[in-house]
């Protein structure tokens, strides 16, 4: 047999009252392309999804941009940043304003005899 086709496997199937036929459990929890060629002749495969709002990432440059930035992060750890340091000089009408410190409040201590 020729590497390019796999065997072709046929069975009965009954489509049930509700319009449903089960393909088995291997199958279970996937998500199929389901293509009517004409009247009473089906085409099922097996089908990622991909959301339209994630599609960028499966173009060339979206994943080239993906893996660059990838790269970068395992080559450059993470590190503590001086938040103030990042907001300093910057007086521009048209940039953000250092924002106002928030003061962590404290919470009332509770009596040992009510713990």
């Amino acid at each position: 047999m020729n590497a390019l086709f796999s065997e072709v496997k046929t069975s009965i199937k009954v489509i049930g009252a509700n319009g449903q036929i089960s393909l088995g459990k291997d199958y279970a929890g996937r998500q199929v392309l389901v293509e009517e060629r004409e009247p009473g002749v089906w085409f099922v495969r097996t089908a990622i999804v991909i959301p339209e709002n994630e599609g960028w990432l499966h173009e060339p440059k979206g994943a080239a941009d993906l893996q660059e930035a990838l790269t970068w992060a395992t080559k450059n750890k993470p590190q503590a940043t001086n938040i103030d340091m990042l907001f300093d000089g910057i007086t521009d009408g048209n940039q953000p304003t250092k924002p106002a410190r928030k003061t962590r409040l404290k919470q009332p201590r509770v009596s040992k005899e009510l713990a």
